[in-house]
């Protein structure tokens, strides 16, 4: 039997929760019986909202009244109190009741309180926020994505193992590939941080992954690399671009094909490739960011997703559990 997999999650954040995260929760245990979800938030809410499809041995409700409000500062939401669901499905990880924690509420507030309550990985200086990016053949893991605005050498060098774990973990079957975010793929291009790290990664032996160098942003879909390397002022600017790129080419799209006649008759024509390409770029399909180097990882779902995107979020959470990320971070770094 597999081992059953116990997720932490605050019920409260985000638009339209809890409902989305309880029907979130629902979608993704059909396909994941070996889940158990520690549920934390309003008790008579929530009741309300189980499905009759979620079996009661598979959740357990931990009732509170407090949540972390989406417009807190993160020093606010720290001083807000340890009986919001944020904050205690966060210490049920550092308590050992829960494998891994999820929530879609304020991120700023679940960097900081996860930072309060666990404890880094060792010889780790910062932990990373990552995210999941699609590739021309696959997906890649892009770190850092705004945790770290400031970042030295021994930074980059400890997301590059962290961020090679990180997809090793969820794609067991594939070779990471690490490059460094750059403004050219000459080694001679870049700021000198960027350069020390180039050369010390050049260095390295490390079987678990491969460096390929440097990668320009218009190179990030390409898929030649699935593991990109970034301080975070850097990685969260390329990450908006990339986001706000794929919002307008479908907008425009959708202009394009309901505007005229011919643009309607050209849709039902291409009905098929139209529906492939959206799906491809569903952004809840790589839904679930992912907070590492801390002894727990901490997933942080999409305020704005659905409960497609929520449950997404939550099949990161049993790859990584699954794939043993912490296990094979240490391994990395040591």
């Amino acid at each position: 039997m597999d081992k059953v997999i116990k997720i932490a999650v605050d019920a409260m954040g985000g638009d339209g929760s809890p409902k989305k995260i309880i029907d979130g929760i629902a979608h993704h245990y059909q396909k994941n019986k070996n889940s158990f979800y520690l549920i934390f938030g309003n008790k008579e809410k929530i009741e309300n909202l189980i499905p009759k499809n979620l079996n009661n041995d598979s959740y357990k409700i931990i009732h509170t009244n407090e949540i972390v409000e989406g417009t807190d500062t993160p020093l606010g939401a720290a001083k807000r109190g340890k009986n919001t669901s944020m904050w205690l499905s966060i210490n049920s990880v550092k308590n050992k009741e829960a494998d891994i924690v999820i929530s879609a509420g304020n991120t700023g507030a679940l960097l900081v309180i996860a930072k309060l309550n666990l404890k880094m990985i060792d010889n780790i200086d910062k932990p990373a926020l990552s995210a999941l990016w699609p590739n021309k053949i696959g997906m890649s893991v892009v770190l850092d994505l705004g945790a770290n605005v400031e970042c030295n050498d021994k930074n980059l060098i400890d997301f590059a193992f962290m961020g090679s774990a990180l997809f090793n973990s969820l794609y067991p079957k594939e070779k990471s590939k690490v490059a460094l975010l750059n403004i050219g793929s000459e080694e001679i291009k870049g700021n000198e941080m960027i350069k020390s790290t180039y050369q010390k990664l050049n260095q390295i032996e490390n079987s678990d992954y491969e460096f390929k160098g440097y990668i320009e942003g218009n190179e990030l879909m390409n898929g030649d690399v699935n593991v990109i390397v970034a301080d975070g002022f850097t990685g969260n600017v390329a990450l908006k671009t990339a986001e706000g790129t794929a919002n307008f080419i479908t907008s425009e799209l959708k202009k394009t094909m309901s505007g005229s006649i011919m643009g309607k008759i050209s849709s039902l024509l291409n009905i098929k490739n139209l529906k492939k390409f959206k799906k491809r770029l569903d952004p809840r399909l790589y839904n679930g960011a992912i907070f590492i180097g801390l002894d727990s990882p901490v997933i942080k779902s999409h305020g704005g997703t659905d409960y497609i995107g929520f449950s997404n979020s939550l099949n990161v959470c049993t790859k990584i559990i699954e794939g043993n990320l912490v296990e094979k971070i240490k391994k990395n770094i040591s």
